[in-house]
């Protein structure tokens, strides 16, 4: 028997997406100016169109579904805590490239997503944890973040972001 509410209908399925918070606000920016090096957080950054976050030692190719990565904000105290840590865990030690409040990121795979007035992401994918977060964070981290490592993003419309810039569901 089916769930009337989630039923095969994919209209359902749109009006669950919509009942999403469509805005949410961008927390914190990092670049890795150098490979294995620590995160800068940066008061405002660049993304060029189709190619990476400028200041970012990573140049991933044309057409490529991780050009910039994303994390949670919300997520940040949840890692802390499966480590016994006090207080949520500082954004750049997740070797993520921005931090976004309010909006279920999980929520919008496959979307895209407006921030400021200029800049367009596809979400393309899960950001899964990799071993370096045993190094970051010590023993469990890697497990820590599993489900919480994040998004991977095109950029679809490059442009200048600023910390505190709305973000946006685009329909």
């Amino acid at each position: 028997m089916a769930f009337p509410f989630f039923g095969d209908d994919k209209s359902t399925v749109a009006r669950l997406l919509a009942t999403l918070p469509q805005r949410g606000r961008l927390e914190w920016i990092g670049q890795r100016p150098v490979r294995r090096a620590p995160l800068l957080a940066v008061p405002e950054a660049e993304l060029k169109t189709d190619s990476h976050l400028l200041g970012d030692h990573a140049r991933p190719k044309a057409g490529g579904k991780r050009q910039i990565t994303l994390v949670q904000h919300e997520h940040l105290a949840a890692v802390a805590g499966f480590l016994g840590l006090e207080g949520p865990v500082a954004p750049g030690r997740l070797r993520r490239n921005l931090v976004v409040s309010g909006l279920n990121l999980l929520a919008l795979k496959n979307r895209q997503i407006q921030i400021g007035e200029e800049v367009v992401l596809d979400i393309t994918g899960e950001c899964h944890p990799c071993s370096r977060m045993e190094e970051e964070l010590g023993p469990g981290g890697y497990n820590a973040m599993r489900g919480h490592g994040g998004l991977t993003a095109h950029i679809a419309q490059g442009g200048i972001i600023r910390l505190g810039d709305v973000v946006r569901v685009v329909a």
